[in-house]
């Protein structure tokens, strides 16, 4: 079957049944591989061989690989959306919680950014789940704004991408990471993390 890039849609329903464990651990083992190895270079064979199961039964939930790892990807931001919850009167607790999730996931991390790196510009499934949890975690800050909870100076798009790369920092630049570990005058993960708060409350204070 063909592994040429579509509109990265999963295949028909009836293959995305819920309770099928199947399905389940061939997105597991899809989530290891597309991590290690980039979309690119990720193996539906061994994705085959970790999930025990056949390529073809591979293809028969997903149609192209990169179908899997649009399936994969959608189903990262939703996790990431639940294990850190924006708080639009807490933008400082939240950018604490993006980056303790970040530094227990590297992996996690590196999924995300092989889509940007690989797949740029090109409309997937995982693109529609990370558009619409922007725009409720936008309209959620747009709201603080007309409650009084953040600086109504700020457009809320900004705030939004700038907390996001704050709080990623680290995550993204690994090397800084290790400068930091031999570097920083104290070289502790729990002293990047104060900075990361700290620098996100100084833009953006919690509502008191």
């Amino acid at each position: 079957m063909s592994q040429s890039r579509d509109s990265g849609r999963t295949a028909a329903p009836a293959a995305a049944a819920g309770g099928d464990t199947t399905r389940e651990r061939i997105l597991t083992a899809a989530m290891e591989e597309f991590a290690r190895h980039g979309i690119a270079g990720a193996r539906v064979d061994r994705i085959a061989k970790l999930a025990k199961t056949s390529k073809e039964r591979v293809y028969a939930y997903f149609r192209s690989k990169d179908a899997l790892y649009a399936a994969v990807a959608a189903q990262e931001h939703l996790v990431i959306a639940e294990a850190t919850q924006l708080d639009p009167s807490d933008l400082p607790g939240y950018a604490g919680r993006l980056f303790d999730y970040f530094v227990a996931r590297p992996d996690h991390h590196r999924l995300i950014t092989w889509g940007r790196l690989e797949l740029p510009g090109t409309a997937t499934a995982a693109d529609d789940h990370a558009q619409a949890l922007i725009a409720r975690k936008i309209d959620q800050l747009r709201q603080a704004q007309q409650a009084g909870q953040l600086d109504s100076a700020w457009d809320p798009a900004d705030v939004l991408a700038l907390v996001n790369q704050i709080a990623t920092t680290w995550a993204a630049q690994p090397e800084h990471g290790k400068a930091a570990v031999a570097h920083a005058v104290d070289p502790t993960t729990a002293a990047r993390r104060a900075v990361v708060v700290t620098a996100v409350e100084r833009l953006f204070p919690r509502a008191r």
